[in-house]
């Protein structure tokens, strides 16, 4: 509950007044209450009308009561109790408790005006043990979830993978499995078809890129291995082969007008100047740095040069399977949080990674450099390579080093500096005709961090962890009144 912050207070920062607080105490209770000023002494950059402003959310992040309802281990269960894993050895076993509490954390998210939320399903929710019988009570957690979001006015979008893989499938080989990819089909075709009733988005995997590189070659996240070049590229063929066999199951299961994407955190190439050089650098750029995962998808194919670099390394693969990968998509969802840098060169790729210098400014997370441009580069190549139609930013966001004052107040401004920089690029994007229909902010709550445990707050709502009581920052305050006014000034 919102115990700490009194009526008068949440008034304040909401831009109300104390009587028009008419709901619960728990989440912003704003109806009623003026809409926020639209006057600006700078440029107002507004977004289409029906523009999706949101916020996302991953199941072992954030839902905790990982031994109820049938839920059984994960990978990531295994990994934080794994003793020098994680920081301070901090574990998702309550997070932020939303497994419990999401029917109040739905109400700050309608305070807000969120239009749309982004959460995950916890495969072992479903399948305790990645296959066979579905738990009933699992699922059930993810229709009232997404009855209350309705019910809110806000609109449901799912993921069915955020890295959380069954345990007793890691231990049948994980990824490296080829069967993996058919069980993952199989759970993602049939929690797809059980929830298209009121969920009409769905994405198959959130960050291939991620689980793969960090979980499997630097071991950083679970499962915790370092695999050589030729079993990670098998592995990187398995997910993206898991990802096309999940598009087909769903579609075979789901209700008609269900859209099914995924969301990935491209190498949001950027050219270091906006010269014709630089920018065609940047195209050629997208499809190499993208290689094994989103241009795969997207074309059915490794690149030759994917392919020349790996050499013996690279993976087997039938005609077959490429083209159950490139099965269309409805929708991309992309996660972008920094650029990639890229100038014209004249090796045989035509094109130069920039490595940002050490005096690059970069927020609490010492990889999260800050370049908003990368938001407006990523989405234009991916629909002028691609021909992508419709888009999603599905993550962006900031972690900060947030602390309470002894007023209980949040000031985050360096996540409202972050936040406005990066919308004034995409608004920038969106205006020239980039078919970005919506942006999810990662993150409405402080959650578990993976690896970094409970130490980086990615979150625009303060939660804490010992009581578990939510507290809005500076840039709740800020992203409202984007939601109210459409726009970024």
């Amino acid at each position: 509950m919102f115990n700490n912050i009194s009526r008068r207070t949440l008034a304040r920062i909401l831009g109300g007044s104390a009587a028009a607080l008419s709901l619960p105490r728990v989440g912003f209770a704003t109806e009623g209450a003026p809409a926020p000023s639209t006057h600006s002494a700078g440029t107002t950059r507004t977004f289409p009308s029906d523009f999706l402003w949101g916020s996302a959310t991953a199941s072992y992040q954030v839902e905790g009561a990982v031994h109820e309802a049938g839920r059984g281990p994960s990978i990531w269960d295994t990994f934080s109790h794994t003793p020098g894993k994680t920081h301070n050895g901090d574990t998702g076993d309550v997070a932020d408790d939303f497994f419990h509490r999401y029917k109040e954390d739905i109400q700050i998210m309608k305070g807000l005006g969120l239009k749309t939320f982004r959460f995950s399903v916890s495969w072992s929710r479903i399948f305790p043990t990645g296959t066979g019988s579905p738990n009933p009570q699992g699922l059930d957690f993810y229709h009232h979830l997404a009855d209350a979001l309705l019910e809110a006015g806000i609109q449901p979008f799912c993921t069915l993978y955020h890295w959380d893989l069954p345990q007793t499938l890691q231990d049948k080989g994980g990824w490296e499995n080829h069967d993996t990819s058919k069980a993952f089909a199989d759970y993602a075709g049939y929690t797809a078809g059980k929830l298209s009733d009121n969920v009409h988005h769905f994405m198959t995997m959130n960050e291939m890129r991620t689980f793969v590189d960090v979980g499997n070659r630097e071991g950083r996240h679970a499962p915790g291995l370092k695999l050589d070049d030729k079993r990670l590229a098998q592995l990187n063929h398995h997910v993206v082969l898991g990802h096309g066999l999940a598009v087909r199951a769903i579609r075979a299961t789901v209700k008609p007008g269900t859209k099914v994407g995924l969301a990935e955190n491209i190498s949001a190439t950027t050219p270091v100047v906006e010269s014709p050089e630089h920018i065609e650098a940047a195209h050629k750029a997208l499809r190499e740095e993208n290689a094994s995962f989103l241009t795969v998808v997207q074309e059915g194919r490794y690149t030759d040069l994917y392919l020349k670099r790996l050499g013996g390394n690279a993976p087997k693969f039938t005609a077959e399977e490429m083209e159950i990968i490139r099965s269309p998509l409805d929708f991309v969802g992309i996660n972008i949080y920094q650029p990639m840098y890229v100038r014209a060169d004249s090796s045989e790729k035509g094109y130069a990674v920039v490595p940002p210098p050490s005096s690059y400014p970069h927020m609490f997370s010492p990889w999260l450099n800050v370049g908003p441009e990368g938001i407006y580069w990523g989405p234009k190549l991916v629909h002028e390579v691609w021909k992508v139609k419709e888009m999603y930013i599905t993550e962006n966001g900031a972690s900060s080093s947030d602390h309470l004052t002894p007023e209980g107040k949040v000031y985050d401004t360096d996540r409202v500096m972050f936040l406005r920089n990066y919308l004034t690029q995409l608004q920038r994007g969106v205006s020239e005709g980039v078919p970005v229909k919506g942006y999810f902010l990662w993150s409405l709550l402080d959650n578990y961090e993976w690896a970094d445990g409970y130490e980086k707050r990615f979150g625009i709502i303060y939660v804490d962890f010992a009581t578990q009581q939510r507290t809005p920052k500076l840039s709740a305050e800020f992203y409202k009144q984007v939601i109210a006014k459409n726009a970024v000034s």
